[in-house]
This record gives structure tokens, C-alpha cells and sequence, in this order.
């Protein structure tokens, strides 16, 4: 299984910086960088939201999945 984050993406999209969205959201710049590199192993449902809201975009416009068994099939 492989979740794949689009914050970067996204973030080039709406011409915005990491921490104007890490100032939007309330949260760490630090935190805005774990979840722009996929590092991250867990994201609260508020946070979520948040990122949402300041990027006027939908959860799946953030992530995708990639299905590793049917990719090599």
C-alpha cells in the first residue's frame, strides 16, 4: 500500500509558500515539511480540514493511492 501526498503540488497551485499555509493552518512549518515529503505516518482529521480550507481543495486532491500489487501485474 502506498499513499502518495500532493501538498507540494497543491502548494504550487495556489502559488502559496509553506509557511503562509503552516501560519493558516496554525500548524509548525516543520509539520507542513514531514507532510509535503511523505514522511508523515498519521494526520489528524481536524488538521486535514484545516489544510483544506487554506488551500480550497478536497482531501483527494492532496493524496492518492497506488496499489503496488495491481502496479505490477
Amino acid at each position: 500500500m502506498t499513499i502518495t501526498v500532493h501538498l507540494d503540488v497543491m502548494l504550487a497551485k495556489r502559488k502559496m509558500r509553506s509557511n503562509e499555509l503552516a501560519k493558516k493552518v496554525g500548524i509548525t512549518e516543520q509539520n507542513i515539511s514531514i507532510l509535503k515529503t511523505g514522511k508523515v505516518k498519521a494526520i489528524r482529521l481536524s488538521t486535514l480540514d484545516a489544510i483544506c480550507q487554506g488551500l480550497d481543495c478536497q482531501p483527494g486532491d492532496l493524496f492518492s493511492y497506488d496499489d503496488p500489487i495491481e502496479d505490477a501485474e
